[in-house]
Formats: C-alpha cells, sequence, structure tokens
C-alpha cells in the first residue's frame, strides 16, 4: 500500500490520480475513472470530482494508495 499524504481536507479523483503520478494529464484521469478502472473504498467510482479525505483507499492498476 503506497501512502501518499495531503494538506488539504481533501483531494478530488481526478486531481489525485495525476497528484500520485497514475496519470499524466486531467483528460487520461476522466478517461480511467470513466472506464471504470478506479475504485475507492472497494467501490468502483465514476465521477472524477469525488472528493478523497484521510484514510480513503484507491485501487487502480494493480496498485493500492491511501490517503495520509
Amino acid at each position: 500500500m503506497i501512502e501518499i499524504p495531503i494538506k488539504t481536507e481533501y483531494i478530488t479523483l481526478g486531481q489525485f490520480l495525476k497528484y500520485a503520478k497514475v496519470c499524466d494529464t486531467g483528460g487520461q484521469a476522466k478517461r480511467f475513472i470513466q472506464e471504470g478502472k478506479v475504485k475507492v473504498n472497494g467501490v468502483i467510482e465514476l465521477k472524477r470530482g469525488r472528493k478523497l479525505y484521510k484514510n480513503d483507499i484507491i485501487e487502480v492498476e494493480g496498485k493500492t494508495f491511501v490517503i495520509k
């Protein structure tokens, strides 16, 4: 599990994918999400504006991230 620290209250899913270097661009992040390739806390998430808070778990491309 890869820990990703944030300094704000939350980060959106689209921003997170770029911040964690899973995607290079916002468009690529949008496609990943729309294709159902991203899980948040074990559930497929289709909204890139989904707010992620500390201790949320994100699964994408066989990697697991946790917000710290």
